[in-house]
């Protein structure tokens, strides 16, 4: 198999019905300080990890400007400038930081813009492919907010829109606003209160991007029912965890981040693994 080991045994997906993406990409949140907050400690490791995320087919890379902030964006620049024709780099706006751990929604048109335009530069794009709200602000009218990002995408900045950690009425009411094609949402297989809108976007051909895909807990410890597994098909429990994500459903795009290239291969690895039906239901049957 000529794709064996690489992102591109997950299969395809097109966002937006027209952004063909490998499903399992790369999320680059751990390239950065502690608390996602200035340099990494290896920034030369930080870009063999994008670079070696590319080599393996990776073609839906998932940043931030908060990130750093801009630290992210910049790592990607280095590693990966000029870009693969076929390289989708997702990007959110709609935070504010303070300092390290410090997450602060901003959702004010003017705020979203000037962030757009910076992440333009900063990556060296001239459109970006999917950008996605990071958190809806409460203080600003959902109109104002979607709105923006409606125009930025009609002036040719934007060619997608998505969604970080929403609910399903308020998906619906932001499609109403502008045509929504991804949902960002904390989902993994021991935390799943995500489900009804995996269930959405599922039937609304919607990419689902499961934020923190390997927090497996208490599900990986020595001897639990997932390890067992994992010793038995050869795997370890975080390829297992991924690889029930991308049997789940065909609308999943895990982006499992790391800040080392071994890690990576080892996710990256989790693509090529076929799970049988028994297995699928005794994975899914751990987290509820």
């Amino acid at each position: 198999m000529g794709n064996q080991g690489t992102a591109a045994a997950s299969g395809t997906f097109k966002i937006g019905g027209d952004l063909t993406v490998n499903r399992l990409g790369y999320g680059v949140m751990q390239l950065t300080g502690p608390g996602v907050w200035g340099d990494p400690a290896d920034p030369e490791e930080a870009v063999r990890v994008l670079q070696r995320a590319a080599e393996l087919d990776v073609t839906l890379i998932d940043t931030a400007d908060s990130y750093g902030p801009f630290v992210a964006d910049h790592l990607i620049k280095k590693a990966l400038y000029p870009y693969k024709q076929d390289l989708v780099i997702a990007t959110k706006v709609g935070f504010t930081r303070s300092g390290p751990d410090d997450w602060r929604p901003v959702g004010r048109p003017e705020y979203l813009r000037q962030q757009v335009e910076l992440n333009l530069r900063h990556l060296g794009l001239e459109r970006i492919d999917l950008l996605q709200l990071h958190r809806i602000d409460p203080k600003v009218p959902l109109e104002e907010q979607i709105g923006e990002l409606a125009l930025l995408r009609k002036e040719g900045k934007i060619r997608h829109i998505g969604l970080s950690e929403v609910t399903v009425d308020q998906l619906k009411a932001a499609n109403e606003i502008a045509p929504i094609v991804s949902v960002q949402n904390l989902y993994n297989l021991a935390k799943r209160d995500a489900e009804p809108v995996l269930e959405y976007a599922e039937a609304n051909n919607i990419a689902f991007i499961p934020c923190f895909p390997l927090a497996t807990g208490a599900l990986a410890k020595a001897g639990g029912p997932l390890d067992e597994l994992a010793a038995r098909l050869q795997a370890k429990p975080s390829q297992l965890a991924l690889a029930w994500l991308l049997k789940r459903s065909p609308v999943m795009l895990p982006i499992p981040g790391t800040s080392k290239v071994a890690h990576l291969e080892e996710n990256i690895a989790a693509a090529s693994i076929q799970l049988s039906e028994a297995d699928y239901e005794a994975l899914s049957k751990l987290g509820q």
